[in-house]
C-alpha cells in the first residue's frame, strides 16, 4: 500500500496525462445518461393548483385533508372524469401530490407526459377534492340539503319568534295576574329559543370550515419535472469522469511498484551500482504494438504511466555519459578478472533498454553474438544485452559470462517481479553482480565530450535472445 498523501498536484498530474482518456469517458458518461434518460426516465411535466380552505384548522386537520386529496376515492373520480386510455384511478393516485401550506392552502400537484395533461390533472384532481370533502363535512347528505338545513331551521326560529310576539301582544297586558304570567312565559321561550340557535351555530363543524375554493387554474408547467433530460446528461459525464479520477487515485494508493533504489536493490538481493539517466523521448513501437488496441491505448494515453514525478531536466551529454562511465569502472574493480557480463532488462521497459544500451557502448562491447569480442582499453568487462519477461522469466544459460547485471527503471516493477528477474538469473547460473537504475530525464542541449555521441547509438538497437542460449 502506498500511504502516499494524495495532493492536488496527483490530481493535476492525472488530468494532464490522462485527459484524453478522461474525455472519452465524460462523453461515455454523458451518453449513458442521454440513454437513461430516453429509456428509464422519459420527461415528466408537474403542474399545481391550490385549495383554499377558509376558518381555523390545526395541523392534524390538514393531514387528513392532504390524505383525501390523494385518496383512491378521488382519483377514481378523477379518472371517470379524464377518461384517458389505459389510465386508471391507481395509475393517477401515484402521479398526484398534495402537501399543506401556510394560509391553509393545500398545494395539489399533478405529474404527466405533456404539460396539458399535467394541468388537466391538478385541475380535475382540485375540484373532486374540493366535491368530495364537502360531501364528507355534509355527513353523507346532498351538499346542498346540508347547506339549507341551518338555514331553514334558522327561518323556523324566526317565524317562532313572531309568534311568540303576537301571543303577547294578543293577551292582555298587566290587567291580571295570568296575563302576567303568559307574557313572562312567552318571554322565557324567546330566550331559550335564541340561546338554542346560538348554541347550535357555534356547534356545527361545518360552520367556518365549509365552503372550499379552488384558487384558480394549475398554471401550465414549462419545463421538465426533475430530474430532467439535461440534469441526467450531466450526472452521467460527472459520474463517470469522477469514477475515473477516483479509480486512478486508489490505484495509486494502492501501487506496489518499486520506486527507491534500496528497495530495488533489496528485491534483487544485490549491491545498487548506480543510477543513470535516459533522455526522455518517444519511443519507437514494436511489431507487436500494431494493431487496434496498441493503437486504441497509445491514443487514449493509457500506454504511459501517470503516476511519475514529471522528469527533471538532467545536465548535458558528457554530465550524462560520466555517470555511465562510473557504473562500468564500478564493474572493473568489483570484477577485475570479468571479460564478459550478462546485462538483464525487463521486457518493456524502454527506459532501462535504453540505458543497458548506453552501458554496453560505454563498456566498449559488442552486444551482438560475436564471440570474438574484446573488452576496451579501460578494462571494462564486455556487455551483452537480453530482454527477459517479467510473466515467466527465463536468462539464458551461463556461458562464458561472469554474472549478470540487472537494469530496471524506477516505478515500473513490483517487488514480486524484480525477484523473479533474480531466480530466473540463478536458474541460468548468473550470480546477480549489481543493479542498475535508470532514470528518464529531459535533456538539454548536447556538448562536445570525451566520446562521440554517435556510439550509443549501435548499441540501442541492439537485444538479446531472452528464451535461452546463445544470442
Amino acid at each position: 500500500m502506498n500511504e502516499d498523501t494524495i495532493r492536488l498536484v496527483t490530481i493535476g498530474r492525472i488530468l494532464r496525462r490522462r485527459w484524453r482518456l478522461l474525455a472519452v469517458l465524460t462523453v461515455v458518461g454523458a451518453l449513458v445518461g442521454h440513454g437513461a434518460s430516453v429509456l428509464l426516465f422519459p420527461p415528466r411535466y408537474t403542474a399545481s393548483a391550490s385549495v383554499l380552505l377558509p376558518g381555523q384548522w390545526e395541523e392534524r386537520e390538514l393531514l387528513t385533508q392532504v390524505d383525501i386529496a390523494t385518496s383512491s376515492s378521488v382519483a377514481d373520480r378523477v379518472a371517470a372524469e379524464l377518461r384517458w386510455s389505459g389510465v386508471s384511478g391507481g395509475e393517477l393516485r401515484d402521479s398526484v401530490t398534495a402537501k399543506a401550506a401556510d394560509g391553509n392552502i393545500i398545494k395539489i400537484s399533478g405529474t404527466a407526459e405533456t404539460p396539458e395533461r399535467a394541468q388537466r390533472l391538478s385541475d380535475q384532481v382540485a375540484k373532486e377534492f374540493v366535491t368530495f370533502a364537502a360531501r364528507i363535512s355534509g355527513g353523507g347528505t346532498d351538499s346542498e340539503a346540508a347547506a339549507t338545513g341551518p338555514e331553514a331551521l334558522r327561518k323556523k326560529v324566526q317565524e317562532t319568534n313572531r309568534r311568540i310576539t303576537d301571543l303577547a301582544e294578543a293577551a292582555d297586558p298587566g290587567r291580571t295576574v295570568e296575563s302576567v304570567q303568559a307574557r313572562t312565559s312567552l318571554e322565557k321561550l324567546r330566550t331559550s329559543l335564541e340561546e338554542a340557535m346560538t348554541k347550535l351555530e357555534q356547534a356545527d363543524p361545518a360552520s367556518d370550515k365549509a365552503g372550499m375554493v379552488v384558487m384558480g387554474p394549475a398554471a401550465r408547467p414549462s419545463g421538465e419535472a426533475p430530474p430532467t433530460r439535461t440534469q441526467l446528461i450531466v450526472a452521467g459525464a460527472l459520474l463517470f469522469f469522477l469514477t475515473a479520477v477516483i479509480s486512478h487515485l486508489t490505484a495509486a494508493r494502492t501501487n506496489r511498484r518499486l520506486r527507491t533504489e534500496p528497495e530495488i536493490a533489496a528485491a534483487l538481493r544485490s549491491a545498487l551500482l548506480g543510477t543513470v539517466d535516459v533522455p526522455d523521448e518517444p519511443s519507437a513501437h514494436r511489431p507487436e504494438d500494431r494493431g487496434r488496441w496498441p493503437r486504441i491505448r497509445r491514443l487514449l494515453g493509457v500506454d504511459t504511466r501517470w503516476d511519475l514525478p514529471t522528469p527533471q531536466r538532467s545536465g548535458d551529454e558528457a554530465g550524462r555519459r560520466i555517470r555511465y562511465r562510473r557504473v562500468c569502472a564500478r564493474l572493473r574493480n568489483q570484477l577485475p578478472g570479468s571479460r564478459r557480463l550478462l546485462v538483464v532488462v525487463p521486457d518493456g521497459d524502454e527506459i532501462a533498454l535504453r540505458a543497458a544500451g548506453q552501458l554496453a557502448a560505454e563498456a566498449g562491447g559488442d552486444p551482438s553474438p560475436n564471440p570474438s569480442a574484446s573488452s576496451s582499453g579501460r578494462g571494462y568487462p564486455t556487455l551483452r544485452v537480453v530482454e527477459v519477461s517479467v510473466d515467466r522469466p527465463t536468462v539464458p544459460d551461463r556461458g562464458t559470462e561472469s554474472g549478470a547485471l540487472v537494469v530496471l527503471s524506477a516505478g515500473r516493477w513490483t517487488a514480486e517481479e524484480a525477484a523473479g528477474i533474480a531466480e530466473a538469473c540463478a536458474d541460468g547460473g548468473h550470480d546477480v553482480v549489481g543493479v542498475v537504475v535508470a532514470g528518464p530525464v529531459r535533456a538539454r542541449p548536447t556538448r562536445s565530450a570525451d566520446h562521440p555521441a554517435d556510439r550509443a547509438a549501435p548499441a540501442l538497437a541492439a537485444r538479446g535472445n531472452a528464451t535461452g542460449g546463445s544470442a
